[in-house]
């Protein structure tokens, strides 16, 4: 199919808002929570990032589809998105990288999607309102009454409640070998990787430091992930509401209790949080895009980050502070978004565990956060021979400058 049609769309909030323009994609009806992204670059990682799971992404960069899509740049095993609103699709692809355009892939995966419709608009009607339940709806659903349509929209599931990972992840689990990625000396570490809607590309970048990954399904328990002897475990990003996560919060707390290190990004994070006792919250509009900027507050270095979150850990922004849950000992928030104060990182100070809100592995997005790979390689040689005897403060061995010498260590490896 190609991106110039007649056939028409429309998208509709459960506000009554309503945006016409022509259908993207496939044709038919597509529900889900309106959110918007804002980064300028990278929209097929974005559409093929599993925490997008359930959700209407809008795109804020004008131009989409120029690059064309290919097999590399997929994060996943196919498209997540639940519908897709982008203001001018190009016509055709302009890419030596490309196999192919953006809305053959999402009509041939029943993505349904809408063009030319103001997503300017659309994303200060967002920023204002919050993420709400969307729809689009294109071809002949197009031309139903729109007070039907906004019924529909109104009388769809809301994102709070929604348990999301297991509908993501992988169906079995799998392993990530360090010489596939280019490193050729002796395997450093094995790793867990619970996916909760992971992404390749972090796999990826823990294998290229030698350490060897497995990936296990979301509900994967803790004998199961203590009988491959790991050196430490981590949790994905991923969908959905992190209240529903019960088994794999109590897993969690299974990890902390056997001292092994632990690193979890984006909904690991507000795991973690919900695993010490924290609760967690519905941003108004959440965190989308690849240039938000975070305060490390140890090293008190700004990072611009790739964000995909609507949660949040509610846990207090001066500490540390022993967890609600005592067991767990102290805990202090290590990193802090600069726009609105929202917790972007965790940091256990007598358990061997550590997270972050955002995307370190940057794809798509700026590379600032990289460092934090190699940080939990440090943290897992440092638990090598067995959990240490006294309390610790794991942040990243050595402090901050510590995390300088890292940073600048990952820094010089990718030039």
């Amino acid at each position: 199919m190609s991106s110039i049609t007649t056939e028409p769309a429309v998208f509709v909030l459960e506000d009554g808002r309503v945006f016409r323009g022509r259908a993207y994609g496939a044709l038919g009806t597509a529900l889900g929570e309106a959110v918007f992204s804002t980064g300028m670059t990278g929209y097929q990682e974005t559409i093929t990032d599993p925490s997008y799971a359930g959700q209407l992404v809008v795109q804020t960069a004008p131009h989409i589809g120029n690059t064309g899509v290919n097999a590399a740049d997929a994060e996943s095993r196919r498209i997540w998105v639940a519908g897709y609103v982008v203001r001018d699709a190009a016509r055709r692809p302009s890419s030596w990288r490309s196999e192919g355009p953006l809305d053959e892939q999402l009509a041939a995966q029943g993505v349904v999607g809408i063009q030319d419709v103001d997503t300017r608009a659309i994303t200060r009607h967002l920023r204002d309102r919050g993420a709400m339940r969307g729809g689009i709806f294109s071809g002949d659903a197009a031309l139903r009454p729109e007070a039907e349509l906004v019924a529909e929209v109104a009388a769809s599931e809301r994102m709070e409640g929604r348990s999301l990972a297991e509908t993501v992840t992988a169906p079995e689990a799998y392993v990530v070998e360090p010489a596939e990625h280019g490193w050729t000396g002796e395997v450093r570490h094995e790793l867990v990787a619970v996916d909760l809607g992971i992404k390749s590309m972090t796999p990826h970048r823990f294998a290229e430091r030698g350490v060897r990954v497995h990936v296990v399904p979301a509900g994967t328990g803790f004998e199961q992930i203590a009988a491959l002897r790991p050196s430490g475990v981590f949790f994905s990003n991923g969908p959905g509401d992190p209240a529903t996560a019960r088994t794999q919060i109590e897993t969690l707390r299974e990890v902390l209790r056997a001292r092994i290190p632990f690193f979890g990004i984006c909904f690991g994070n507000q795991l973690l949080g919900r695993a010490l006792g924290f609760g967690t919250y519905k941003l108004v509009f959440g965190h989308r895009g690849i240039n938000q900027p975070v305060l490390d507050r140890r090293t008190r270095r700004v990072e611009i980050t790739a964000h995909n979150h609507g949660f949040a850990v509610d846990a207090p922004l001066e500490g540390p502070v022993t967890a609600p849950e005592a067991e767990f000992g102290r805990v202090e928030v290590s990193h802090v978004c600069l726009n609105d104060d929202v917790v972007e990182g965790l940091n256990c100070l007598d358990l061997p565990a550590f997270s972050v809100q955002y995307h370190p592995e940057a794809a798509a997005g700026p590379h600032d956060a990289s460092y934090l790979f190699g940080r939990f390689v440090e943290l897992m040689d440092s638990y090598r021979d067995g959990p240490a005897d006294t309390t610790i403060d794991n942040a990243v061995p050595g402090g901050a400058q510590g995390a300088q010498e890292t940073r600048d260590a990952d820094t010089e490896g990718q030039h």
